[in-house]
């Protein structure tokens, strides 16, 4: 039984040290051709909360921290971060169409308003990721008047995504 144990233990040694070898791609371009602020104007005060709560997942501008040179966890924040560029990604935000601009924006308040982002995962080791009030109502201040502004230029049915017809 025991020399079962042993193996099984080396075994898993060898495996994890195997998996080091691996290093996915890393979230880290300086290309800011469509970042938000090439189209919209985004105040200091905004932009230094966006980068330190948002951008980590929703740039291509990733600060890795230490533990992000070790396998599994590598793979799992790379992973992570490729969802929240998926949903939204701040680098790539210009390139969007008005209108899932629009849509994205008003997802910004909504996941503030309901303290749904930064995840909890991410503030329990980033504290300074954490949004207080203060600065939730900055963010929503600014991507309402966004909205508004982008109101004012663009016809309304463009920026409203269409209704999906029911299925039976």
């Amino acid at each position: 039984m025991k020399k079962t144990f042993k193996k099984i233990g080396i075994g898993l040694i060898v495996i994890f040290g195997l998996i080091q070898f691996y290093h996915p791609e890393r979230n880290l371009s300086n290309d800011q051709t469509n970042d938000i602020s090439k189209k919209f104007p985004v105040p200091d005060s905004v932009q230094a909360i966006l980068k330190t709560s948002c951008y980590d997942c929703h740039s291509n501008q990733t600060v890795y921290p230490w533990y992000a040179n070790i396998q599994p966890v590598a793979s799992w924040l790379g992973h992570h971060v490729n969802e929240g560029k998926e949903d939204l990604n701040f680098s790539e935000f210009s390139s969007y169409a008005p209108r899932r601009q629009y849509s994205k924006l008003g997802k910004i308040v909504h996941v503030l308003d309901e303290h749904e982002m930064p995840l909890s995962s991410y503030t329990l080791i980033h504290r300074d990721a954490v949004i207080n009030s203060t600065q939730q109502m900055i963010v929503s201040n600014w991507v309402n008047a966004l909205r508004d502004s982008m109101k004012a230029v663009y016809p309304a049915d463009s920026l409203k995504m269409p209704k999906r017809p029911k299925r039976d």
